[in-house]
């Protein structure tokens, strides 16, 4: 992995800095196409983390159903229309993107219908190719949309703190809650994969998870180098930035045609917007302590061998869900997974990503298990989770990718 090198060409990866001048003016990939553009532009609009997820997710399937259309190589993820003729597959997927998109983001729709026209007018078809094109795109994201408009994502936080009537817990709003609950885009329902319970307290993998992020997760800890503090904040970043650019690179590195581009982008967001369904149902379920109040609190838990330190805080903000299991470790496993399937029988190209929490950093990986052990102890020694939480976390994104590509987008 090589580290401290200035950032690569994909500006879009500059979130929020901008949202009309980032899909204005598309950065393109080495070797770019209608989908991976339309990608990078979902990806730079996307709200955070789960909910960012959850917009790739159906922005990527309306964008592979409108290619699908024409083609007919896969069964549909939702709806194969008959394609008018003549048509531009081009315009189809930015058209299935953009309508996407401004259901999702009605505040930002104006920007959305500019950075479509300037797009479709930048396309080599005739006029009515682009017509037919657009009218077809917009048909598959409507339907889209309405198929997932009751998918339970939006519900109200109905979380309850565990606490005795009159006594003080914080009140920050939780996130995730309503992810428990979501309608999954692939799995048969959000507790499919759930694990079992995380380590009992007083055993002695629970005595060795707790020591080992209380000594390299403290804001303050004198056994963390620097590299891995590096690392620990390049992986504050969270949603589709994390993950999706690694997808595009898979793309670009194989030279994939419209329709196959399409398909790998929608396993790969579907993956990981169940991967996120799949683990706050177990987060919510077993709502086990972070490491922050498990610390402060270690003479509470029956185990000798956990010395509490009240003061204790991690080297950043711990997210606000319970602990088990690790969200980016379910993330970076299920991306690995459909990785290498989606790659075939030819070896990997080296990945790289930059951050928007660790400025001037690429990282590079040769292989991905070095990517998903960097994504493990990363959050480790950000102070936010145990290591038994990111091996479980870990084999459940295994478990989610594989289903889904087994289950979603077959060859007819």
């Amino acid at each position: 992995m090589t580290r401290h090198l200035p950032h690569g060409c994909l500006a879009i990866f500059l979130l929020r800095a901008g949202l009309a001048s980032v899909l204005l003016g598309i950065a393109p990939l080495a070797i770019a196409d209608a989908v991976t553009d339309w990608d990078a532009n979902a990806t730079a609009a996307a709200s955070a983390a789960a909910i960012g997820q959850r917009e790739l997710a159906i922005v990527d399937l309306a964008m592979f159903d409108a290619a699908n259309s024409i083609e007919r190589r896969y069964h549909p993820y939702l709806t194969q229309l008959q394609a008018p003729t003549p048509v531009s597959a081009e315009a189809a997927v930015a058209s299935a993107s953009a309508t996407a998109l401004i259901g999702l983001h009605p505040e930002a729709a104006e920007t959305f219908k500019k950075a479509l026209a300037d797009y479709l007018r930048g396309l080599n078809a005739s006029e009515n190719q682009v017509a037919n094109g657009r009218l077809l795109g917009t048909q598959i994201a409507e339907r889209l949309l309405a198929a997932r408009a009751s998918d339970g994502s939006s519900v109200n936080d109905s979380y309850r703190p565990r606490t005795r009537p009159g006594q003080y817990v914080p009140t920050a709003t939780m996130v995730g809650m309503s992810f428990a609950t979501m309608r999954p885009f692939v799995l048969a329902s959000p507790s499919q994969f759930r694990p079992g319970p995380p380590p009992a307290l007083t055993s002695p993998e629970w005595a060795a998870d707790y020591n080992e992020v209380k000594a390299l997760g403290s804001r303050t800890s004198t056994k963390r180098t620097a590299e891995q503090t590096e690392t620990a904040k390049f992986w504050l970043m969270t949603g589709p930035a994390a993950y999706h650019p690694l997808a595009r690179e898979l793309v670009a590195a194989r030279q994939l045609d419209l329709v196959d581009s399409a398909r790998v982008m929608a396993l790969f967001a579907t993956s990981l917007a169940d991967a996120y369904v799949a683990v706050f149902d177990a987060k919510y379920r077993y709502e086990f302590w972070r490491p922050m109040t498990a610390i402060r609190n270690g003479d509470t838990d029956g185990n000798p061998d956990t010395e509490m330190d009240p003061t204790w805080q991690p080297l950043d903000a711990t997210p606000m869900h319970p602990e088990y299991p690790c969200a980016h470790c379910i993330l970076s496993a299920a991306a690995r997974r459909m990785l290498e399937v989606l790659s075939g029988p030819q070896p990997l190209p080296q990945f790289w990503l930059t951050s928007p929490t660790a400025s001037g950093v690429t990282h590079r990986w040769s292989t991905l298990e070095e990517f998903t052990a960097e994504v493990a102890n990363a959050r480790i020694w950000a102070g936010f989770h145990y290591r038994n939480s990111a091996r479980v976390g870990a084999a459940m994104g295994e478990d989610v990718a594989r289903y889904i590509v087994e289950h979603a987008l077959q060859p007819q």
